[in-house]
């Protein structure tokens, strides 16, 4: 790999803890059940009380050790709903009250919305719990992949939590939507559907996928852009909006970037969360995407009761995790948006032979989509500059 620039071991900031490990939808494309590493089947179902105290203490004690002064929980699966109001209330204050006073911890649930009502909305506003909500776009759009494992469609539960969550006194912890792309999808159908659940953000993500297992429509000798192309009729549409509807995580990273910024996603750029999972056993993992590369890739062999997170920093996986953010692939050397692309997600760099340091199997996709956006904001720049102005972005 190429090293721009050293920097120290980040000690972590963000907590994914997997508090319950089962789901009740079976997506097709769902990377922690329909990828290559199948651990989820040996681990518990939920997060036991016990393995959530360990975790509250490890957390503060990390925190403590590093004067940490942010950083953010995410109660995750699976499906968190499934542990119950209870065990998660349980959680939240548990790990609350094992961090340092001067930190201030965000807490946020990623669910599917089936079960998303009354009772966790309460329950998520009275704890401050911000609520991100999995929705691929309209009825059809929705739940062509999001389905139940018998079958059932998931999208009418999907949208009434949705339409709760947009309402007071609730509309202050909708944190917003994920979304992952789907080529079949209309991209301006599915993004305007999106936008009539009135989310502050969406998270566009293109689905996990590396050279050793390609996401669909992106075949390895084939120089398409589908996915770039896919982002670039959506963004045309919101940027061109007179006013911006939406925060979108990827455009305005990417604009941020262009501009000397930094970026709020690890999909590009060189900005790493500094992220560990914590899975229901109590085992310390990696990013949960390497889990569509090799199985036991994120595993570290450490556990919450025997081993501090400062332990985790010292595993050589967790180290390549960190160091990608200021080394990015030989491959990408000389091209013109790599301090933008940063070399795309580690996991999607996975290559047989090259291991991670290999470029981004959406290379091809992220660069028509940067260039597409460097471009209409350099357009964009020069017609409000001084005709003595510094020079368009290049």
């Amino acid at each position: 790999m190429e090293l721009r620039g050293l920097t120290p071991w980040l000690p972590f900031r963000q907590f994914v803890v997997k508090i319950h490990g089962w789901c009740d939808l079976a997506c097709d494309y769902c990377y922690v059940y329909e990828h290559v590493d199948q651990s989820w089947r040996r681990r518990p179902r939920a997060m036991a009380a016990a393995v959530v105290d360990a975790t509250a203490v490890r957390i503060g004690e990390h925190l403590r050790r590093h004067e940490v002064r942010q950083a953010r929980v995410i109660l995750h699966g699976g499906e968190p709903l499934l542990a119950g109001p209870a065990h998660l209330a349980r959680t939240v204050t548990a790990v609350r009250a094992a961090a340092p006073a001067d930190t201030d911890i965000g807490f946020t649930v990623q669910t599917n919305g089936v079960r998303l009502g009354h009772e966790f909305l309460r329950l998520f506003r009275e704890q401050h719990v911000r609520v991100g909500v999995s929705l691929d776009g309209g009825l059809a759009a929705h739940n062509r992949h999001r389905r139940s494992a018998a079958g059932a469609e998931s999208f009418p539960r999907v949208a009434r939590a949705l339409a709760l969550l947009a309402s007071e006194p609730y509309r202050p912890i909708y944190g917003g939507i994920l979304c992952t792309i789907d080529l079949a999808n209309d991209p301006l159908e599915a993004y305007r559907s999106l936008l009539a659940f009135e989310p502050p953000m969406i998270d566009l993500r293109l689905p996990h996928g590396n050279w050793v297992h390609p996401p669909p429509g992106r075949h390895r000798a084939r120089t398409a852009t589908p996915y770039g192309d896919w982002l670039v009729a959506v963004f045309d549409e919101w940027y061109d909006a007179p006013r911006r509807p939406v925060a979108i995580r990827l455009f305005d990273s990417i604009i941020q970037l262009l501009l000397g910024g930094a970026s709020g996603t690890e999909d590009i750029g060189t900005t790493r969360t500094g992220a560990v999972v914590i899975d229901t056993d109590g085992s310390i993992q990696g990013s949960d995407v390497l889990k569509t590369t090799v199985p036991g890739a994120p595993e570290t062999g450490l556990t919450v009761f025997s081993h501090s997170f400062d332990d985790a920093l010292a595993v050589p996986s967790i180290r390549a995790e960190q160091r990608s953010a200021y080394a990015v692939p030989r491959a990408c050397g000389g091209c013109d948006v790599v301090d933008v692309c940063g070399g795309g997600l580690y996991a999607h760099r996975f290559h047989p032979t090259a291991g991670f340091d290999f470029r981004s199997v959406y290379c091809l996709d992220l660069l028509r989509l940067i260039r597409h956006v460097r471009r209409r904001v350099s357009a964009d720049l020069a017609a409000r500059r001084p005709p003595s102005g510094s020079a368009p972005l290049t």
